[in-house]
């Protein structure tokens, strides 16, 4: 189900929005080689409940852990750990939400762990831009087919693909509502978007295949040629002539 927001319902969402914000603020600076992605997750844990906020992905359909932190070759949903410690070169995707008053948000960002390869540093570039290409898209009038669509062409003109299986979705008082969002599509199709739609968009970017598997945790989510992924997102608000996003200022 497609939900129209009401002023109060997105002031509600801007300030789970800059929770999460603040989150991923914090642990662009936390993680580090020789840090454990457990550690990571109970810093966010904290800072989400120190502001009156739910972690969103704790205990989610029974996902264990308040972040997604996936290294390298995992997409999503990599299950912080004490033994998953990152190491120098490595890239660490961490997907995390927040729940204030009933509300969600949620985002991600990819982050090198100290000297990363052009490759890695590249993959995040075009990972990052690729949203931003998409953002100013999400505009009353135009269609979801538009946004898809700048997402896959940015990344597939810089060499990358993006991932298929899994994709973006609406949010509000549920973490997923209407629509789905792909990351691939083509402009003038879908739906049209309105006014007060609230949107999760979230470029999965792959170094080589598109492809994914999923590993036997019932979880993480890999590249299925084990090349390195790269995962950026953000809460949307779509407006008349602008879109601005939820997840980008921190309280």
């Amino acid at each position: 189900m497609i939900t129209i927001k009401t002023s109060q319902e997105i002031e509600l969402m801007r300030f789970s929005g800059s929770v999460t914000a603040k989150v991923l603020n914090t642990l662009a600076k936390e993680a580090r080689p020789g840090v454990s992605t457990l550690a990571l997750d109970k810093i966010a844990e904290e800072i989400i409940r120190s502001y009156d906020c739910v972690p969103a992905f704790l205990n989610y359909n029974g996902f264990p852990a308040s972040i997604c932190a996936s290294i390298n070759e995992e997409v999503i949903h990599g299950i912080p750990l004490k033994e998953r410690v990152l190491a120098e070169g490595d890239i660490l995707s961490v997907d995390t939400g927040a729940i204030y008053k009933g509300y969600y948000s949620d985002a991600a960002r990819t982050f090198p762990i100290g000297s990363v390869s052009e490759t890695a540093q590249r993959l995040i570039d075009v990972t990052r831009e690729s949203l931003e290409q998409a953002m100013p898209l999400a505009v009353e009038g135009n269609r979801l087919g538009d946004v898809s669509a700048a997402i896959q062409e940015y990344v597939e003109q810089n060499g990358f693909q993006v991932v298929r299986d899994y994709v973006g979705h609406g949010i509000g008082t549920q973490m997923h509502e209407g629509p789905s969002i792909p990351n691939y599509g083509r402009r003038g199709r879908g739906i049209q978007l309105k006014e007060n739609m609230t949107l999760a968009v979230e470029p999965m970017v792959n170094a080589g295949t598109y492809q994914v598997r999923a590993l036997a945790d019932g979880w993480t989510v890999v590249t299925a040629d084990r090349s390195l992924s790269a995962h950026y997102e953000n809460t949307l608000w779509v407006r008349k002539g602008t879109c601005e996003s939820l997840t980008t200022e921190s309280v």
